[in-house]
C-alpha cells in the first residue's frame, strides 16, 4: 500500500504526454473522424450537394449502389487492379531490392531511378503515358513509320485495363522496393556467412534466410499497397477517363462522379462509407493473416 500512488499524482504525471499528444489526436479527429461521420450522415440522404433542402432515404442509397451495374462494375475492376497490382508491386519491388541492395555507386542510381517515379505527381504519370500510348501518340507512331499496325493501348477495352494496370505498378513498385531494401538491410550478415559455410545456394538463402525475415516489412508493403491502390483515381483520370465505355472506372472515380458531376452526393457517400468499410476489413484480414508468419520469425 506504502508504493500506490493517489489518483490526482497519477494524472499529473499522465497530464504532459496528454498535453504532447492533444494537437495530433485533434488533427486526426478533424481530419478523419468528422469527415468519415459526415459521409455516413449524408449517405442516408438524397442532397444533391447543392440544395439546403434534403430527404432521408435511410440506406436506399447502399442498396442501389449494391444493385447498380456501374458501380459493381468499378468495384469488381477495383478489385481486380488491386489484386493484380499488389502481386506485381511486390513481386517486383522485392526481386529489385534483391539486386539493388548493395552499396556500390551503381546500386544507388538504380535505386533513385526505380524509385523516382513513386514521388511524380500520378497526374503527371497518368498524362506522360497517354501522351506515349494514345492512338496517335508516340509508340503507335513509331509502329506506324515501321510498317506495323498501331496497338490499340487506350482504345480497346482490354488493352486499356492491362495498360492502367501496368502505369500504376511501375509508377508505385519503387515505394515497395525501398521498404525491402530497408528490411534487407536490417537481416545480420552473421546468418548468410552461416548458411555460405553450410554450402548452401543462393535460392536457400533466400528462401529460408532472406524470405522469412522479410516478413513484417511485406506485412507492411502487402496492407500499403493494397489500400492504396483500392484508392486508385488519378491516374485513371489522367490515363483513360474510365474508358473505354466505362471499362477503367475504379471505386474512387464512380464516386467522385456521381457526386460532384451527377450531383448525388448522398449517393456517392454511400459508395465511400462501403469502401472505408470494406477497405478496413481488408487491411485487418491481410495483417491477422501475416501475423502468423511474423510469429515464426521472432520465435
Amino acid at each position: 500500500m506504502a508504493n500506490a500512488h493517489p489518483a490526482g499524482l497519477v494524472w499529473k504525471r499522465r497530464l504532459p504526454g496528454l498535453v504532447m499528444a492533444s494537437p495530433a489526436v485533434i488533427v486526426f479527429l478533424a481530419m478523419f473522424m468528422v469527415p468519415m461521420v459526415l459521409a455516413f450522415v449524408l449517405s442516408l440522404t438524397d442532397w444533391n450537394g447543392f440544395s439546403l433542402r434534403f430527404e432521408w432515404v435511410g440506406f436506399d442509397n447502399y442498396a442501389t449502389a449494391f444493385k447498380n451495374p456501374r458501380v459493381v462494375h468499378a468495384a469488381t475492376f477495383t478489385f481486380v487492379v488491386a489484386l493484380i497490382g499488389t502481386i506485381l508491386c511486390n513481386g517486383m519491388g522485392l526481386a529489385v531490392a534483391c539486386l539493388i541492395s548493395g552499396t556500390g555507386a551503381l546500386n544507388t542510381v538504380a535505386r533513385t531511378v526505380f524509385f523516382y517515379p513513386y514521388i511524380i505527381s500520378a497526374l503527371i504519370i497518368g498524362f506522360l503515358w497517354s501522351a506515349l500510348l494514345a492512338p496517335q501518340g508516340v509508340v503507335n507512331n513509331i509502329l506506324t513509320q515501321l510498317g506495323a499496325p498501331p496497338v490499340p493501348f487506350l482504345s480497346d477495352p482490354g488493352f486499356a485495363k492491362w495498360t492502367l494496370i501496368f502505369t500504376i505498378v511501375w509508377s508505385t513498385f519503387g515505394f515497395n522496393m525501398i521498404l525491402y531494401i530497408a528490411g534487407l538491410k536490417s537481416i545480420p550478415a552473421e546468418y548468410y556467412e552461416a548458411a555460405m559455410v553450410d554450402g548452401a545456394t543462393p535460392w536457400l538463402k533466400f528462401r529460408h534466410i532472406t524470405f522469412p525475415l522479410l516478413a513484417p516489412v511485406t506485412t507492411v508493403n502487402l496492407v500499403l499497397t493494397i489500400v492504396g491502390l483500392l484508392k486508385s483515381y488519378d491516374i485513371v483520370l489522367a490515363l483513360t477517363d474510365g474508358g473505354p465505355a466505362g471499362s477503367t472506372q475504379t471505386v474512387v472515380y464512380e464516386i467522385l462522379r456521381d457526386s460532384f458531376v451527377n450531383a448525388r452526393l448522398g449517393f456517392g457517400s454511400a459508395q465511400a462509407v462501403i469502401l472505408l468499410i470494406v477497405t478496413g476489413a481488408i487491411a485487418v484480414a491481410v495483417t491477422l493473416t501475416r501475423r502468423g508468419a511474423e510469429m515464426r520469425v521472432s520465435e
